[in-house]
């Protein structure tokens, strides 16, 4: 039985259509979605040195560091909008480093604290998003079923 439902997001079409079918799938499984958003950390990067906002060419308003994880934080408030619409309940999750990773991460972290006694399977959806990031998912030695949405 699935009981926890791993939905990444980059804020794409493709992860917005993956959502829906994971918000779906949750309502009928009566299972939690747990909405994950992570700021790569290699945006913090810029020809192999770390980049601060008061640096850059153009005057920014706000660290980049602010705008992403604003970013990040509205693309999974999406997700905990359309569970609370259908009942779904949910949990975001916000991180900075390397997607796949924190997405393999996160997945095997909410398989060992399942919140339904009994039932610690987890089903991940992917977007399409970079398709490096969904390959490098696939590819990773995680016992998690995984399943991924097409656009």
């Amino acid at each position: 039985m699935i009981s926890k439902i791993l939905v990444p997001t980059d804020g794409s079409k493709a992860a917005q259509k993956a959502a829906k079918y994971a918000v779906d799938l949750a309502k009928q499984l009566k299972a939690s979605v747990i909405a994950l958003s992570v700021i790569d950390q290699r945006s913090f990067i810029f020809m192999g040195q770390p980049v601060a906002a008061g640096e850059t060419t153009r005057h920014t308003i706000e660290p980049i560091e602010d705008y992403l994880k604003e970013a990040a934080e509205g693309y999974a408030g999406e997700i905990k909008k359309l569970c609370d619409k259908n009942g779904v309940q949910s949990k975001l999750v916000i991180t900075t480093g390397h997607p796949v990773e924190d997405i393999v991460k996160e997945a095997e972290k909410a398989k060992g604290k399942s919140h339904y006694h009994g039932f610690s399977r987890e089903e991940r959806f992917i977007s399409s998003g970079p398709r490096s990031v969904t390959y490098g998912v696939i590819h990773k030695d995680a016992k998690i079923p995984v399943l991924i949405v097409r656009r």
